[in-house]
């Protein structure tokens, strides 16, 4: 109670009102006035879709592994999770470990599953040869294909939510009933190119929004607010889908009208993204208005017609759209950004729609209370190492076994298993780093634009580097003296 009320006191008043979902985040300094044009994938940008999705996914992939690949029917009594997995986690194929791994490629501890159920840390410790680091050689990340496939596969895409959660509840009825099976072969007959590959391939995600529009796309107007300002402000604006344009244009139609297309100067579907931005080759090729494919040569992208397949090379030598008077918007970061800021110096937003709920634990009371003080016991730990004392060591050792509490209890505000998708217990994660890397801003929704003036300049805060010695939290509490005196570290060690 005492230390509650001390925290309280040290809290600036308002502090948990300061963050909302609708903010636009900047990594790096963006001025809109410079943007002349706009670019916009279309699934979890354009349009945003409701957690019944995910479970119609799960359900049919599901089925999939029982029908197709002969999987035990059993597995039909686990239903889906909506809140077991989150995005940015790790699954090691061979292991059959679900995992969250931070922006050092360490695995962080009480965050690793088998099936449904917690490994227990000394357990990871013994699978991975006594540490928690994990090879970047192993990982299926940003870095190319892994020679003989990759060992540890990152989920960064949001569709991968329904993967995931088949993937445990899969092992999880194996390990539970005692049946041996390999789990090499699971992943791979649950993954994007089998069972949950079917899904999307056989068009059954499509069909299924296509029918019940109102069900699936959420907040369709304020989709259709952003591209009305921006066009009446003279931005230029396209769209590269991997979608269909039967699926893009039902579902644009639902959120802003028959004539959508008015909005567009170039409009490219089933552009075979993350392919588009690296091949050279695949050429741009039209639909008609059935639809159906032409044959001619395209000599330049013209505004009302739509296009498929094409590269981004060809795109920049039509269009002469360069550098960072381009700002495009997307959720996956390698998929979609990853490319384009790299090797092209467009500027990149990134949709995260996890944002809004994350903003939300953020500013309560209890993870304000908890990250201070937190932040202070780390402070005062850092300080009470120098004396050895038992009397001291002791403390030490209580103050210990509260900090772990302290960062459980932090992480099971936001996800019990997995905790934030931004932060491991002191360090970034692996996808919040890569998201810094990737993208200029960030935000939950394209709808956060209606807030900002388009002559806006997105200001990054100085954050500030371990050396350069800020006033922490810690020392707030602890007096701002950082580093023990070198004659108290030496008195120390004499004795």
């Amino acid at each position: 109670m005492g230390v509650s009320h001390l925290l309280s006191d040290v809290i600036p008043p308002g502090a948990c009102n300061l963050l909302n979902s609708s903010t636009i985040y900047a990594n790096n300094e963006v001025n809109l006035a410079e943007v002349d044009i706009y670019g916009f994938d279309y699934d979890y940008t354009l349009a945003l879709y409701s957690n019944a999705l995910n479970t119609m996914i799960y359900n049919t992939a599901r089925g999939f592994l029982i029908e197709h690949f002969k999987y035990p029917e059993g597995i039909c009594k686990y239903d889906y999770i909506p809140n077991f997995a989150a995005r940015g986690l790790h699954y090691d194929i061979q292991k059959g470990l679900l995992m969250k791994i931070d922006a050092f490629h360490y695995i962080q501890p009480g965050t690793v599953y088998r099936g449904l159920n917690p490994v227990p840390d000394e357990e990871v410790l013994q699978l991975y040869g006594g540490t928690y680091h994990v090879p970047l050689q192993q990982d299926s990340g940003f870095y190319g294909k892994v020679k003989g496939g990759p060992k540890v596969k990152q989920f960064m895409d949001i569709f991968s939510i329904p993967e995931m959660t088949l993937l445990a509840a899969a092992n999880d009825f194996f390990i539970t009933n005692d049946i041996e099976y390999d789990p090499v072969h699971l992943f791979k007959d649950v993954s994007v190119s089998e069972a949950i590959g079917m899904v999307h391939l056989k068009g059954y995600m499509y069909k299924w929004v296509m029918e019940d529009l109102d069900k699936f796309i959420l907040r369709g107007e304020e989709t259709d607010a952003v591209l009305h300002r921006l066009v009446s402000q003279g931005k230029k604006l396209f769209l590269i889908t991997n979608s269909p344009f039967s699926f893009v244009d039902k579902g644009m139609t639902h959120m802003v009208g028959k004539n959508w297309r008015d909005f567009f100067d170039v409009v490219i579907v089933q552009a075979d993204k993350p392919h588009f931005f690296t091949d050279c080759i695949k050429p741009f090729r039209r639909l008609d208005g059935n639809g159906d494919l032409r044959w001619e040569r395209i000599q330049s992208l013209e505004k009302g017609q739509i296009y498929k397949q094409g590269n981004l090379f060809d795109f920049l030598r039509l269009t002469g759209w360069r550098g960072s008077k381009v700002l495009y918007f997307g959720d996956h970061l390698y998929s979609d950004l990853a490319d384009l800021m790299l090797r092209h110096g467009w500027r990149t937003a990134a949709i995260v729609p996890e944002l809004e709920q994350e903003t939300k634990v953020v500013c309560t009371d209890r993870y304000a209370l908890n990250l201070t003080w937190l932040q202070a016991l780390t402070g005062l730990m850092e300080r009470l190492q120098t004396h050895r004392d038992p009397e001291s060591k002791q403390v030490f050792q209580e103050w210990q076994s509260e900090r772990e509490e302290l960062r459980v209890m932090t992480k099971n505000l936001f996800n019990p298993q997995f905790g934030s998708i931004f932060r491991t217990c002191h360090n970034p994660t692996y996808f919040s780093r890569r998201l810094c890397r990737f993208s200029d801003l960030y935000m939950t929704s394209l709808s956060c634009l209606l807030n900002y003036d388009l002559s806006y300049t997105f200001y990054p805060r100085r954050t500030p580097l371990q050396h350069e010695a800020p006033l922490w939290m810690d020392q707030l509490c602890t007096g701002c003296m950082k580093t023990p005196y070198l004659e108290e570290i030496q008195a120390e060690s004499d004795i």
